[in-house]
């Protein structure tokens, strides 16, 4: 049994995991949709109620019903290297992929459908509320008057994107900024704003989840730094391994529950009470930088659950069996 690798080409953080795989002698195919058609070629017979599917990628064919999960990383647009690109191309052999790969019996890191739901912040926000984690006061608004009110009950805020990334090319991140007490709001009018209050965190904890094995780092702030957005912030401290707190962790497993997510990099802040508030989960988020600091086994976990054969944990997909709509 194969397991397939869905990611860009240069993927570093992919390439730590593959080692584990091969030193275990699991079969590995790797490939990007994006050099589908081309440089990776898809094949699908459907005949007297049977199917039979295949995939080819570098001169490696593998049976669509003979992977054993599928980890879809950070792949590229499919038939984003065509000859001719176009959105009509990318939407017919998007479909033909992962149409094919959703007949298939593997387990999925993370389902497509799962993955693409679990991107909507508000939606995270409230999934994790009700599972019972800390989140600080948030607004979302294109109402300025509602800005206002929101930024006097909680002076000290902070805004950053509802969706994550500025539409450039390539994608930029967007960094989580403080906002100064005499802001005009009017803006807020001419697109939905994000405004949560500040935590003043001592520590910023980054908690990578792989399956129900939870990994988490810390890394010593300044609560009253200028600059919050732990992706920006000068490092002055190392990340080190850090403990779970028990209420977290139940917490945290219950969000995975929810989400029917295989693979979750959160974000907490810490503040002076020891308090971990959620800030966000990103479905793909990057884990080489704190397994290199940490020296966290979290490639080794992931190609442990990838190897693995048995059933999925989240039998149901796109809300099905879930209690948060």
């Amino acid at each position: 049994m194969t397991v397939l690798i869905l990611t860009c080409e240069e993927d570093v953080t992919a390439d730590m995991v593959v080692v584990h795989l091969n030193a275990s002698g699991v079969p590995v195919v790797r490939l990007d949709p994006a050099d589908l058609p081309g440089g990776v070629a898809l094949s699908g017979e459907y005949v007297h109620g049977s199917f039979q599917g295949h995939l080819s990628s570098g001169g490696r064919l593998v049976g669509i019903d003979g992977l054993r999960s599928v980890w879809v990383r950070r792949p590229g647009t499919p038939a984003g290297r065509a000859e001719e690109p176009s959105a009509w191309l990318t939407e017919e052999t998007s479909q033909a992929l992962y149409g094919m790969l959703r007949g298939c019996g593997a387990r999925w890191m993370n389902h497509p459908d799962a993955a693409r739901r679990a991107r909507y912040k508000p939606w995270q926000l409230r999934v994790a509320q009700l599972c019972g984690l800390p989140v600080p006061a948030t607004l979302i608004t294109t109402f300025p008057r509602a800005a206002e009110e929101f930024a006097q009950r909680f002076p000290d805020l902070v805004v950053k994107p509802v969706s994550g990334a500025h539409p450039k090319d390539p994608p930029r991140a967007v960094p989580t900024s403080r906002v100064a007490p005499d802001t005009d709001f009017s803006a807020v009018a001419y697109g939905p704003t994000l405004l949560q209050r500040r935590v003043a965190k001592r520590a910023d904890i980054r908690l990578t989840v792989v399956g129900e094995r939870l990994l988490a780092a810390r890394r010593a702030a300044d609560p009253d730094a200028e600059e919050v957005d732990v992706r920006f912030a000068p490092p002055t401290s190392p990340w080190r391994p850090a403990d779970v707190p028990p209420r977290i962790a139940e917490a945290v497993h219950a969000y995975m529950r929810e989400t029917e997510l295989s693979y979750g990099a959160f974000d907490f802040a810490e503040d002076a009470d020891g308090t971990w508030w959620f800030l966000e989960c990103n479905q793909s988020g990057q884990f080489g930088f704190v397994e290199v600091e940490t020296a966290q086994p979290i490639a080794r976990a992931i190609a442990a659950w990838l190897s693995h054969s048995g059933p999925q944990e989240h039998a149901h997909v796109n809300g099905q069996g879930s209690t948060v709509r």
